[in-house]
């Protein structure tokens, strides 16, 4: 009974550990996949998920302008259908725009065919809204597989994730946001927040657009630089985080 028990002990443990590292955003278990540079880079990457949205993707516009800042945008391709102006406001601004599905499901679950067309489906909405743009693509809530990741990279696509969060979905106030955020920040960091909301248009993200300037105010007075991450990818004397293709 008692080796039964260990068994049984052994097969959930690793069932546990399975099911975290298709969720965890710096976990490579299934594959590789970015989320930053080397620790102590003085770039840090803003990335913002959900997008396109009214009105709040154009008020962060307005603050990253202020401040010379670049930021990557994972935009869902239904949202960019609606709202392509905004989307082109976005590439015009100089920010990279990536791919966020059409529809924002959980992959993990999807069949090999849904999750080719829910990447298809968004490229062809940012292809129409700001024509060529990167290649770039994030899993809703960080969910992947193996599967996940080969489509993507059939489909010339890079899967971005994230190392630090500033848990702002649910939209706590920007000083909690800064705080969540600057209690993991060591330099070469993906920094992944919101401007919008996966299950509607007109998500409030005000917190987020505070904490953003606020972010940056403090991080910039310290000699970091905010970069796309596209422009990450680009350091060809980075050293990335997880092991070689």
């Amino acid at each position: 009974m008692l080796v039964l028990a260990l068994g049984a002990g052994a097969a959930l443990s690793t069932a546990v550990a399975v099911g975290y590292q298709s969720m965890a955003p710096t976990g490579q278990l299934y594959g590789r996949t970015f989320t930053g540079l080397a620790p102590g880079t003085r770039q840090i990457a803003l990335t913002y998920d959900d997008g396109p949205n009214d009105p709040h993707t154009l008020r962060l516009l307005d603050v990253l302008a202020t401040h010379g800042a670049h930021a990557t945008f994972f935009f869902i391709g239904r949202y960019v259908q609606q709202r392509p102006d905004i989307a082109r406001e976005v590439a015009k601004a100089g920010h990279v725009v990536g791919n966020h599905t059409f529809t924002h499901p959980l992959l993990t679950f999807q069949s090999e065919t849904a999750i080719r067309r829910q990447l298809s489906a968004c490229r062809a909405a940012l292809e129409d809204a700001i024509g060529q743009h990167s290649d770039l693509f994030r899993p809703p809530f960080g969910g992947r597989r193996p599967a996940v990741l080969r489509i993507a990279r059939e489909l010339g696509l890079e899967p971005v994730m994230w190392n630090v969060t500033g848990y702002d979905w649910n939209a706590p106030p920007a000083a909690v946001i800064e705080q969540k955020v600057a209690q993991r920040i060591r330099g070469g960091d993906v920094i992944l927040l919101h401007d919008g909301g996966h299950k509607r248009m007109g998500a409030d993200r005000s917190q987020t657009i505070l904490a953003t300037d606020g972010l940056i105010t403090c991080y910039k007075s310290q000699g970091y630089e905010f970069v796309s991450v596209r422009n990450m990818l680009a350091k060809t004397d980075a050293v990335r985080v997880g092991p070689p293709l």
